[in-house]
Formats: C-alpha cells, structure tokens, sequence
C-alpha cells in the first residue's frame, strides 16, 4: 500500500479479468524493454493487457499480445501495436517461472502495468491455474455475500 501514496505511481492498464479467470498462486513484478514511443504513449494511458499473457521461451521471458496504442507524434519512428515485448527479470525467478509453467495448469498472467516511484514502467505477473466454471460460481457467489454482508452492517 506504499506504493499508493507515492505521487509518482500510476497504473496504466490493470487485467481485472484475471483474478476471476485464475486462481493467482503468486506474483512478482518484471521490467519491461520499451521503445520512446511506447513510453510516450503509455503516459496517454492507451495500453491494454486484458488479452495478453507471459511465456518463457529459451533463455528470456516475453508478453505477447499485449496491446499499447500508435503514438501519433512519433511519426515513422513510431512502433508496433502488438508486438512481443520482452521482460526483466533476474535468473532465479526466470527458472522458478520455467518450473511453475512446466507444472500441469500453470501460466502466466499479467495482473497490472504501472509507472513505479521512479518513473519506470513496471509489470506485475502472476503465477495462475485456471478456474473451472464451478469454481467461477463459488467466487462470484462468496463476493456478492461479502457485499450483502458489507450492506447490512452499515444499515444495522
């Protein structure tokens, strides 16, 4: 929650999708190789992440299908919408991921991309199984309870 309070933090695109869709086992937060005109573009705030996932191929872990908007102004020095875009991460975490996606139902999904404290685009991945539909139910159902509950206290 520190994070928060920092004037400089800003999250520029969030996978609310992903908490429904997967149980998040664990998490940790990647560097991101960008071009200027992404970076530029990301500060407008015209990025997606919802469709796009992590993969650890050979030596290196990548995002695919990540989504961030033409910058108008980079003119022909502008950059692919929906290229693969590599991520930092140290070697250590680069095997535990490579262990975790080789377990049965593991990907990897990323939950959240902001600017840090200092400026820096960060990416927040998680190490997810996917839900079953049952398993869909049961957490909608344990929200809207949480609601209810939340509704009645304040009433009472």
């Amino acid at each position: 929650m520190a994070e928060k309070s920092d004037p400089n933090y800003k999250v520029i695109a969030e996978n609310r999708r992903a908490r429904f869709d997967y149980f998040i086992e664990s998490d940790l937060e990647a560097g991101i190789v960008l071009t200027g005109s992404e970076v530029k573009a990301l500060r407008t705030g015209q990025s997606n992440i919802a469709d796009s996932y992590a993969s650890v191929e050979g030596a290196e872990l990548w995002l695919i299908n990540s989504y961030i908007a033409a910058y108008k102004e980079a003119g022909v020095f502008g950059h692919e919408e929906r290229r693969r875009r590599k991520l930092l991460v140290s070697k250590r975490e680069l095997s535990r991921l490579w262990q975790a996606t080789g377990r049965e139902g593991m990907t990897l999904v990323p939950l959240v991309m902001y600017f840090n404290h200092r400026g820096r685009v960060k990416l927040k991945i998680g190490v997810a199984k996917g839900k079953k539909m049952a398993d869909k139910r049961a957490t909608e159902a344990k929200r809207d309870w949480n609601r209810q509950k939340q509704r009645l206290l304040k009433q009472g």
